[in-house]
């Protein structure tokens, strides 16, 4: 069986991306969404992403962004994954040369097996609570939702922290969980003792499976 991976989104400080290195993660994600508090200029990105060692994902997350405004980025910041958040279809998803994650908010008037059959190329579907703005706020969503068999890896959010991704883990079974207030202090800030209780969370709940 499958280990579930770990995802840490909104890093914004080195001092935290280290944290998040040190704990063991699998991916890290940087936030190109302006209105966004975790967003980062180009350059604080690209240096945060060469700090990034082999073989953990670098994640670069936009929404409804221009195209040009995504190849201006990729030019500056390496990034190995892309995450969309907004109402981006597949063919926009497709244009980069990069695999992609397509995140939907979900809430019951969603049909997640036809959104994610929208996107046969994707690497993931990303599951986040449904609000009206787009971003971490840090709320969870009825796991219910989530039909039997998605035909893309899931990859869990919305509201983890280390008192409930074991549950969610073991009840979901996602191939990833994606986390970014849940270990925070503030927005942007992260707290490394919350980043290492989410990892051993994870890791305790894979262990026991």
């Amino acid at each position: 069986m499958h280990r579930t991976r770990i995802k840490i989104c909104g890093i914004t400080r080195a001092i935290d991306l280290d944290a998040a290195l040190g704990a063991g993660v699998d991916a890290v994600g940087f936030v190109f969404y302006p209105p966004s508090p975790r967003a980062l200029s180009l350059e604080l990105a690209a240096a945060l992403a060469r700090r990034v060692p082999p073989f953990v994902t670098r994640v670069g997350l936009f929404v409804n962004a221009e195209s040009s405004s995504v190849r201006e980025t990729l030019a500056a910041v390496p990034v190995d994954l892309l995450q969309f958040h907004g109402e981006e279809d597949a063919k926009y998803c497709e244009q980069f040369g990069l695999p992609y994650l397509k995140a939907a908010r979900v809430r019951p008037q969603l049909d997640l097996l036809e959104f994610a059959r929208a996107y046969p190329t994707a690497q993931g579907l990303l599951l986040d609570a449904w609000v009206e703005a787009y971003g971490g706020i840090g709320q969870s969503f009825d796991w219910s939702l989530i039909p039997q068999e998605l035909p893309l890896p899931l990859v869990l959010s919305g509201g983890l922290h280390a008192g409930n991704v074991a549950e969610a883990v073991t009840k979901i079974r996602p191939w990833a969980v994606d986390v970014s207030s849940g270990v925070e202090v503030a927005k942007g800030i992260k707290d490394a003792e919350k980043i290492a209780a989410f990892v051993a969370a994870v890791k305790t709940a894979n262990s026991s499976r």
